[in-house]
């Protein structure tokens, strides 16, 4: 199953690579049901950088430690779980910025191993996780379209 999400910015990719390049920064106030980011390993977004983000999403907290595997500036982040159990479940996360006219399209994938009868059962978590990414995209539109890219 791929949840899949794409939001409209107007702004340019490297404001949202930069927005994504200090997360550190701007985890929290992406979407008030962040409650912490901080870099493990590596030397902040780059290929084999490890971070660890934690949030609540449909009541429940989720902590995860994520090791970033592709970073194409302006055009592509990729990551996945360190943990073997969770990256079986779950093997990545990605966001692609493509440019439009008036700015670019935002690309959340989250990648999730479930068949029919997992997908049905979790329902109510996939739900909450669309719904989690949709106001992400709209809270990033928001950040973005302020001019505010770089303040903590």
């Amino acid at each position: 199953m791929l949840l899949t999400e794409t939001t409209r910015v107007h702004a340019s990719p490297g404001d949202v690579y930069r927005f994504f390049e200090r997360m550190d920064a701007n985890y929290e106030r992406w979407h008030p049901d962040h409650v912490e980011f901080r870099w493990v390993d590596g030397d902040g977004l780059e290929a084999g950088a490890e971070a660890y983000f934690e949030e609540h999403i449909g009541g429940k907290t989720q902590q995860k430690t994520v090791r970033f595997v592709e970073v194409d500036p302006d055009r592509y982040i990729e990551f996945k779980p360190t943990s073997l159990l969770v990256g079986l479940l779950m093997p990545s996360i990605s966001f692609t910025f493509e440019s439009h006219e008036d700015g670019c399209d935002v690309t959340q994938r989250i990648k999730v191993r479930t068949g029919p009868i997992g997908a049905r059962l979790n329902r109510r978590e996939f739900d909450a996780v669309r719904e989690h990414m949709t106001e992400e995209g709209e809270n990033l539109k928001a950040i973005l379209e302020s001019g505010d890219v770089d303040a903590p």
